[in-house]
């Protein structure tokens, strides 16, 4: 089970906001909005959506990695890896 199982709906809710931002900033370039205003909205787009990745991957810190830390071995050390590349996968986007 994922570790956002519990808060699956609020992302979800999350994401639909995203979602209409996108819609959003899509009529924006259809009808020629100025470009700055175009471009703020596409900044609070990509914040929302790197809120959305950093629930995740708390959410996958707090139960993923710890429940394969608590059990020990190879899959702590993968789970550990796996999390250290997410976040320099997040840090470069």
């Amino acid at each position: 089970m994922a570790g956002y199982h519990n808060d699956k709906d609020q992302l979800l809710r999350r994401l639909r906001r995203v979602e209409g931002q996108i819609r959003g900033l899509q009529r924006m370039v259809d009808t020629d909005t100025y470009c700055i205003d175009t471009l703020t909205q596409v900044s609070a787009a990509t914040k929302a959506l790197q809120s959305v990745a950093l629930h995740l991957l708390d959410s996958h810190l707090a139960h993923c990695v710890h429940d394969a830390i608590a059990a020990g071995g190879a899959e702590a050390d993968a789970k550990v890896a796996e999390a250290s590349q997410a976040i320099a996968r997040l840090m470069r986007a």
